[in-house]
């Protein structure tokens, strides 16, 4: 049977303000293909390149597209910025649990723009591909972010092998409000929206991936997990069986659980992301 790899960015479902304040939200999913051929080329180069992964400082340009005056339409501090930033660097160097990854980041620029078009954009829209071919900075190495009303979503990203077909796509759109102190609280508003887009440019797969099957994620001490993970379930299996060991990884930075409950990166993805960086990115 053929199988299709399916990219699910993370993305959150804006409700009305008032159940907003209550916490009512939840990540879902907006979807792009990645077929057999494709799939099974990544892991061909990346096994290519086993064992030649290394670390690196990733330079990072944030885009700041708001669509008028205030913070309400996205007009996002610099000292939101600046937190974003630590939160990228603490928690790909193991300091909120998990391994050190090797993966630093160093803010390379800012730039700002007001565009009301560009602050609705929706994954694969006109106005994506226009606000990102006008701003986008750097090449394969460098992490474009775009702060946006998010269009719905709370982020999405590319993977490092899409770069060579489209470079000017590359990179990770993020709602500003997921950014550190914004008004989602612990839940989605401690900055690892962009932790967890930022592991799919880097060229992680979801947990939930391929769901129960030998290949799941591609990483080998990521316990096999079904189907996404919400809020902080402990306790969570939903691949069971004697082939299977291990709890859903819930508290992983590419599940869909809340902020505070992600912790970590695992020995495995840091594999991963440093001979996806070797493949793809250096």
């Amino acid at each position: 049977m053929r199988r299709t790899l399916v990219f699910a960015t993370c993305a959150v479902l804006l409700l009305t303000s008032s159940l907003l304040a209550q916490g009512h939200q939840q990540r879902t999913c907006a979807t792009r293909q990645i077929d057999e051929t494709t799939a099974n080329t990544v892991e061909q180069k990346m096994n290519a390149n086993a064992g030649r992964g290394k670390p690196a400082t990733v330079q990072v340009w944030f885009h700041i597209i708001s669509g008028g005056p205030g913070y309400e339409n996205g007009v996002v501090p610099d000292s939101m910025i600046r937190d974003q930033m630590k939160a990228l660097d603490q928690t790909y160097a193991g300091m909120t649990g998990g391994v050190w990854t090797g993966f630093t980041f160093h803010l390379a620029g800012v730039d700002r723009t007001e565009n009301a078009e560009w602050f609705s954009m929706t994954p694969g829209s006109a106005a994506e591909s226009e606000a990102k071919a006008a701003l986008r900075k750097g090449g394969a190495d460098t992490l474009n972010i775009y702060t946006t009303d998010g269009g719905g979503f709370l982020g999405w990203a590319t993977f490092p092998f899409w770069y060579a077909g489209n470079p000017s796509d590359d990179g990770v759109v993020i709602d500003f409000r997921s950014m550190p102190g914004g008004p989602y609280g612990s839940n989605y508003s401690l900055g690892y929206t962009a932790t967890h887009e930022a592991g799919h440019w880097l060229g992680l797969y979801h947990t939930f991936q391929y769901g129960c099957t030998p290949f799941n994620d591609g990483v080998a001490d990521t316990p096999a997990e079904k189907s996404p993970a919400s809020g902080c379930p402990f306790g969570r299996d939903t691949c069971v069986g004697p082939n299977r060991p291990g709890l859903d990884p819930i508290h992983n930075f590419m599940d869909y659980t809340y902020d505070s409950c992600y912790t970590e990166f695992t020995e495995g993805q840091t594999e991963r992301i440093q001979t996806a960086w070797v493949t793809y990115r250096d």
